[in-house]
């Protein structure tokens, strides 16, 4: 037993060594090795592939060992890349921009700024041209910027105007016994419609086809300027599918000619006047192009608030109070930070943490200038945070408002019928009790839509204060609904149109900036189990990648979807739950 015992404890020491002789060679490897530095070539076309997942922050771990390891996601930042395309137009290397894109992973929002980035870079001389076998709709929209576009001879555009699909589960909740009770504020919270009803209501059917219209106003009005064709003329071709091939593409004046690719390279190579190199928007970013130098003292903090809003720390795909408020103090501790930023792109999420952060913002507007950039979605608990900015500027396509508040929890208690399941309770006193198995009391119907009430009124003075608005001026466009950026202008939501850019110059115009830098928030720290994760040869197949080969993208989707909605914890101020713009 003895020797079974030491024998044990020699095999445990012996994998422990190896694991620390791993870490200690990887670590050293990491100090003495450095990353080859990505050079930019003479005469070098600048490819704008967007086809990685676009987040409008993405900061690179700073970190020597999680570059030898690899870890890390596939994905660019919007700053990086509009940073990219402004070094760009004074490179002297870079005589042009490819963009050759097989998809556009990123919001209508964050493709509009591109697409005025890329507009800028044509004031500078240089050329952009587009290539593709096929274009969706957004890839489209951002590929018209260029001054000659090229398709594939047997390729087609898809141009067939925007549409929206949403799934309503009320039969088969009915048919299985299992269903969502729903507390809400708002004819307009279709957060929770789909659970209530087997079709689309007129109140939300009324507002997804405004913002879907202001949205493709967008689109054409940007299409129509810069291929010079009518709205008129582009929504005919959306209408009758005329730009389902080469043809029918070119007769109709969406592309200027159908080539190879082969064809589309020596157009370049003519266009650069001699043999060009190519780079890639990635590797220029590494080559230190995607970002702005500045000897300036002063500087301007940007605060990124991205994905869902959640109660606790949050990370880079969740604002958390946690995080974010700690991003707050130090930009408003700061000495040499004179204005603030605040990037929202959320769909909202946690009443609780939202008022979290709503006061943190109140508390560092008291210090120094606040403004607020929309990026594609700000709506709800986003706009719950953003209401309170000396100033807030949204894209004309960003999705915002859904001043709503709802509760929603599961019931089986059909289903646990059906199946001779029955639940019996005992307890102490009579407070209002929920039990998955039993049916909804009024009681505790009450108290709960007693909770969303208080919730939607203090949201609305919250937002009533922070625009200079009565209560039934903002109560009149709250009720749950959603509005488009340009919209949102109208409804005294937004005070201004424009880029994050815009914002940020706004803000230094408040704080009486005439140079300044900017200080990016907040800092993502990977814990050591993440780095421990990422040393499995498994580490880039993640459950996601499973789910998605098994089920498919959209089928995927719609998990998420679900998903999401069952771990949603608390009253909830977030916007309609599915919008797939198409």
């Amino acid at each position: 037993m003895k020797f079974l015992r030491n024998l044990l404890a020699s095999i445990l020491g012996f994998f422990i060594s190896l694991f620390l002789l791993f870490f200690l060679f990887i670590g050293i490897a990491a100090l003495v090795s450095k990353p080859e530095p990505v050079i930019v070539k003479s005469n070098s076309i600048l490819e704008l592939d967007l086809a990685s997942i676009i987040k409008d922050y993405a900061p690179k771990e700073n970190n020597a060992l999680f570059d030898q390891l690899d870890i890390g996601d596939d994905k660019l930042a919007l700053n990086h890349i509009l940073n990219a395309i402004d070094n760009a137009q004074l490179d002297t290397n870079i005589k042009g921009i490819s963009l050759n894109s097989t998809a556009v992973n990123a919001g209508f929002a964050q493709t509009q700024a591109i697409r005025k980035k890329l507009n800028e870079f044509k004031e500078s001389g240089k050329f952009i041209y587009a290539y593709n076998d096929v274009y969706s709709q957004k890839n489209y929209y951002l590929s018209s910027v260029a001054d000659s576009l090229f398709l594939n001879p047997v390729g087609q555009i898809d141009f067939s105007g925007l549409s929206s699909e949403i799934l309503y589960y009320k039969d088969f909740e009915d048919k299985y016994g299992v269903k969502m009770e729903v507390i809400r504020h708002g004819k307009y919270k279709s957060a929770v419609e789909p659970y209530l009803e087997n079709k689309m209501s007129d109140a939300n059917r009324e507002q997804i086809s405004s913002f879907l219209n202001s949205i493709w106003s967008e689109v054409t009005a940007g299409i129509s300027k810069s291929r010079n064709i009518s709205v008129e003329n582009l929504n005919t071709i959306a209408d009758n599918s005329e730009a389902r091939n080469a043809e029918l593409a070119q007769k109709n004046k969406l592309i200027d000619a159908a080539i190879y690719q082969d064809e589309y390279d020596a157009k370049l190579e003519k266009a650069a006047d001699g043999k060009i190199a190519t780079i890639s928007i990635i590797d220029y970013i590494k080559s230190g192009k995607g970002k702005k130098s500045s000897v300036a003292k002063d500087k301007i903090a940007v605060i990124y608030a991205q994905g869902q809003i959640i109660y606790g720390k949050g990370d880079e795909n969740a604002i958390g109070q946690g995080i974010i408020n700690k991003a707050i103090k130090k930009a408003v501790k700061d000495k040499r930070v004179k204005a603030i930023v605040l990037r929202v792109n959320s769909p909202g999420g946690s009443a609780l943490a939202s008022e979290l952060i709503w006061r943190e913002l109140e508390l560092a507007k008291k210090e120094k200038p606040l403004v607020v950039s929309m990026g594609n979605l700000a709506a709800s608990g986003g706009y719950y945070i953003a209401c309170n900015a000396d100033l807030i500027i949204a894209e004309p396509t960003t999705i915002t408002g859904s001043i709503g508040v709802f509760g929603a929890i599961p019931n089986a208690y059909e289903l646990s019928k059906r199946i001779g399941i029955n639940a019996e309770q005992v307890a102490t006193n009579k407070s209002a009790q929920y039990s998955v198995f039993e049916p909804i009391s009024k009681n505790f119907y009450d108290v709960t839509k007693e909770g969303v009430e208080q919730i939607y009124t203090t949201f609305v003075n919250r937002v009533a204060t922070g625009r200079k608005l009565t209560f039934e001026q903002v109560d009149a466009v709250a009720q749950g609904r959603v509005w488009s950026g340009k919209e949102a202008v109208s409804k005294g939501l937004v005070d201004e149109l424009g880029s994050l850019e815009d914002a940020i110059n706004s803000a230094a115009q408040l704080a009486e900036l005439k140079s300044f830098r900017i200080k990016n928030y907040p800092n993502y720290k990977k814990e050591f189990k993440e780095i421990i994760n990422g040393l499995s040869p498994f580490a880039k197949v993640t459950k996601e990648d499973i789910l998605k080969e098994a089920l498919g993208n959209e089928n995927y989707q719609l998990f998420e979807q679900i998903n999401q909605f069952k771990n949603l914890k608390g009253v909830q101020t977030r916007m309609p739950y599915i919008i797939d713009i198409k």
